[in-house]
């Protein structure tokens, strides 16, 4: 549903509430990684009020790779979204003041992505908010410029901001800084035609995957990865916590949480019988609790200053392999059964 205003008057996409709405299964407390990374959980997030089922979308988390000094910072790639639920993502170029493009494109019915500080995002508290200027990605669905109200999805959940927070996350002073750049905006078209759903939904997906079984690594990622964490504990450990938790969130936390999420979109295919997915699924599961042991066998090895066990890299580098092999002999060829 699009709510049209006129000039004055409050803008949204979504009629939505951050009191009652519900947030999608990915984000469920019981989830071994409750949070991902600021894009893809906006995605997640975005596509669920829209009706969608962004767990179709998650072929691309299986083709994540050992980058150099971090994993890959997984997202949804923006042509599958096209191809799965008519969707055309752009940028938008900043030349006004960014309230004004918000209210413009969110009048059109169109959600805007947007980077903001997270010392200015509320929901953030306890973490970022008021205390640490840390750079997130928004979905903004809802603004009322005159009262100076936002609702965005970011993280977990759809949320709003006000007053004073809205005028120094947007720049909506009247004199910003001419030194501050606008920050890397996108929006959200809704194509009119429309959507697979059910049997064509999963088929599409499915192409999707034998796309990605193209784009795997070409070699074993942990070996790789564990000769690196074995270089980099010796400046780790004369570091404080605040690098611990850096270097965690890009590497150990990026693989365990993707992990999680191929695992998921895997039962999702599972479920409906598309293949006998257990050995992969439970393999994957098996590198994101493993990558959540080493987040926090790290953290206190970091402390007490002890040397760390690497074995467990050995065993990862097995799960993945056998996920792997599983998956390339079912899904690689066209010929696959759905």
């Amino acid at each position: 549903m699009i709510t049209s205003s006129s000039a004055g008057m409050p803008r949204q996409v979504f009629p939505i509430d951050p009191a009652s709405y519900v947030r999608h299964a990915i984000h469920a407390s019981d989830r071994a990684w409750a949070e991902t990374n600021c894009y893809v959980d906006v995605w997640v997030e975005l596509l669920h009020a829209w009706g969608f089922e962004p767990i179709a979308a998650l072929p691309f988390t299986l083709a994540i790779d050992f980058e150099g000094d971090q994993w890959t910072f997984f997202k949804f790639p923006l042509v599958d979204l096209g191809e799965l639920f008519q969707l055309d993502v752009q940028e938008l170029a900043i030349w006004r003041p960014l309230t004004s493009h918000l209210a413009e494109q969110i009048e059109l019915g169109r959600p805007v992505l947007v980077e903001l500080d997270s010392y200015y995002l509320p929901d953030t508290v306890g973490t970022a908010y008021r205390m640490e200027h840390v750079k997130s990605t928004v979905a903004a669905v809802q603004i009322d410029v005159d009262n100076r109200r936002l609702g965005y999805f970011h993280g977990q959940g759809y949320y709003h901001l006000e007053g004073e927070d809205f005028t120094q996350v947007l720049r909506a002073t009247e004199s910003p800084d001419p030194a501050s750049l606008p920050p890397y905006v996108e929006f959200v078209k809704r194509r009119s035609s429309p959507a697979p759903r059910g049997a064509a939904l999963l088929e599409t997906s499915l192409r999707l995957l034998r796309r990605q079984m193209e784009w795997l690594p070409e070699s074993n990622p942990f070996p790789r990865f564990k000769r690196r964490f074995d270089i980099d504990l010796t400046w780790l450990a004369q570091e404080s916590l605040d690098t611990f938790h850096k270097y965690s969130f890009a590497t150990l936390r990026q693989f365990g949480a993707c992990y999680e999420l191929a695992a998921t979109y895997l039962q999702w295919l599972h479920d409906q019988q598309a293949a006998d997915l257990r050995s992969p699924i439970a393999d994957l599961l098996q590198l994101s609790a493993g990558a959540k042991t080493m987040q926090f066998t790290l953290a206190r090895a970091m402390t007490r200053k002890k040397p760390l066990d690497l074995a467990p890299f050995d065993a990862m580098a097995e799960r993945w392999q056998n996920a792997i092999d599983c998956l390339r002999t079912t899904f690689a060829s066209p010929a696959a059964s759905v």
